[in-house]
């Protein structure tokens, strides 16, 4: 990864510190007011560029990579085509010449409508915290080992529904499903321990070959950016299905992400080392003489508008780059448009948490919110809202987008 650099200054009137000022730059897909297309935009202070608006006038060349309805093209471009279009974009932002184009491709974001922002192609989830892997471990299997074999030896992780990733905003319908009573009865309807998790996401650009395993040190040319996640979780149909072949009904009734997809020339200041392996891993998978492929972002998790969780990002066990490797070693091949994620984030604190069975023990420790709600899974109503923050250059911070749900009865 890169060293930091320090951001240009914008002509935009924006506040020192604002979460997406030009250190930042995200990328979504919306929709103006009153047009019915989508389009690609970059979100800049409260406001979204419309990208192909502006390349038309200021930079033809860039139009075929990023017209069309959302950022598939761009993100198959590859690393330089990334690299140049956010320089185009970072200097129209600041070069005063510019300034009336820009001025009439920007919308305010409160008026256009936000898609999700590329085609997902393949899902996968990941197990990568160990103070969760850990929580899991005590509440599930008191007695016994906390961690699975194979648990500190490779990323643990299952393939999900690519079609049931929904951008953040859309509502979650509670599932239905089979599960086992404390009886033992096996019945069938709404789940009644529905949960979140909150975890990041890498959006992949350039494709790999079928049967060519991508090494730790090619993470940085096949994935674009990251994302916020919520991988939402019938807890009792998950408990009742997952033996012997791991999560499936679920988890596969809905995943949320945030519309913009933070590029991770965005994060140069963001890297950090992972915390210390024991064992150490297997060669494809060792990183201790790599750059850091860690990410000091900073999650918040909010119930009904309360804050509930701070989970630490830097402290997951298994990178992101680790990730993809392992993902892939066995020849799999990368799609354009592939969604892999963390798993949900926890720190070793209870208020690190980033799931409701870790948060209230299974049931056994509600919660109870300032206003005197108490929760221990979501009601139907309630709305979680994930943010994250990242460093920036020069001590600043950048906001990723948030990933917005609320949650609605079961049909």
């Amino acid at each position: 990864m890169t060293a930091a650099r320090s951001a240009p200054h914008t002509w935009l009137h924006l506040p020192a510190n604002h979460p997406f000022g030009i250190a930042h730059l995200p990328y979504g897909a919306f929709a103006p007011p009153g047009d019915p297309r989508t389009r690609v935009g970059v979100r800049i202070g409260d406001a979204v560029l419309d990208l192909v608006g502006a390349a038309v006038q200021l930079d033809p060349r860039l139009v075929p990579l990023i017209e069309g309805d959302n950022l598939d093209r761009l993100l198959a471009a590859g690393p330089e085509t990334w690299a140049a279009t956010r320089a185009a974009v970072a200097g129209w932002l600041t070069d005063g010449e510019a300034r009336p184009i820009v001025e009439a491709h920007l919308f305010e974001l409160a008026a256009v409508r936000l898609e999700l922002p590329f085609t997902v192609a393949d899902y996968v989830d990941f197990y990568s915290s160990e103070h969760h892997a850990r929580n899991l471990g005590r509440i599930l299997r008191p007695g016994q080992e906390e961690l699975p074999p194979n648990w500190l030896h490779l990323p643990v992780g299952y393939h999900g529904r690519a079609g049931t990733v929904v951008v953040s905003g859309t509502d979650v319908t509670r599932p239905s499903g089979q599960r086992r009573t404390a009886d033992g009865e096996v019945v069938f309807g709404p789940t009644t321990r529905l949960d979140i998790e909150a975890e990041v996401g890498y959006v992949v650009g350039v494709p790999s070959p079928l049967g060519s395993p991508v090494p730790l040190g090619a993470f940085a040319d096949h994935v674009f950016g990251i994302c916020l996640v919520n991988d939402w979780s019938a807890r009792d149909i998950q408990g009742w299905e997952y033996q012997p072949l791991g999560p499936f009904l679920g988890k596969s009734f809905a995943t949320s992400v945030s519309a913009w997809v933070t590029p991770l020339a965005a994060l140069d200041a963001a890297w950090v080392a992972p915390p210390p392996r024991d064992p150490r891993p297997l060669p494809y998978l060792d990183d201790a003489d790599a750059a850091p492929t860690g990410l000091d972002l900073r999650l918040k998790v909010r119930l009904n508008g309360h804050s509930v969780a701070r989970p630490p990002f830097a402290q997951m066990y298994w990178t992101g780059a680790q990730q993809l490797a392992h993902l892939t070693v066995n020849g799999a091949s990368l799609r354009t448009g592939d969604l892999f994620a963390s798993g949900t984030v926890s720190g070793p604190e209870p208020g690190e948490r980033g799931s409701f069975i870790e948060l209230s023990w299974n049931g056994a420790e509600p919660i109870t919110l300032p206003d005197g709600q108490v929760r221990t899974f979501l009601e139907d109503g309630d709305e979680v809202v994930i943010t994250a923050t990242a460093p920036a250059p020069d001590g600043a911070v950048i906001g990723l987008g948030e990933v917005r749900g609320r949650i609605v009865p079961a049909h």
